[in-house]
């Protein structure tokens, strides 16, 4: 997530850059914590953390079954699920996303596998 820490979301309401010492690797990404907190937290239940779409622009996801990058400080909880959000060259898509229930899948894209897919967290358009 590009460093950025999955259990601030929940726990902080705001994205924040992890702290190298506090580093796990899930499902062949890393991710960074803040505190030995989330760090513990994020063990204990690591589904419960991670954004939905695998990481994916959710309204991007929802609106156009198209995988985009995002900016993991564009975000929004909805029903104790994280979503994560494109937002550059003018076009933030957190704002687009109004009627979540319009936009957010019912179910993950088929070109997505059964669970949820980690992808490295880069700043690339993905195909």
């Amino acid at each position: 997530m590009e460093g950025y820490d999955p259990v601030a979301y929940f726990i902080d309401k705001r994205a924040m850059k992890g702290k190298p010492e506090f580093t796990t690797n899930y499902k062949g990404a890393t991710f960074h914590f803040t505190t030995k907190t989330h760090y513990e937290l994020f063990r204990l239940e690591p589904e419960k953390y991670l954004p939905q779409y695998g990481g994916y622009c959710a309204y991007a996801l929802g609106a156009n079954n198209e995988k985009v990058e995002v900016d993991p400080e564009t975000f929004k909880i909805i029903e104790g699920k994280v979503y994560l959000f494109y937002n550059a060259f003018f076009n933030n898509t957190n704002s687009q996303y109004r009627n979540p229930s319009a936009t957010i899948a019912a179910e993950p894209p088929s070109w997505m596998p059964g669970t949820l897919l980690l992808r490295p967290w880069s700043r690339r358009w993905m195909r």
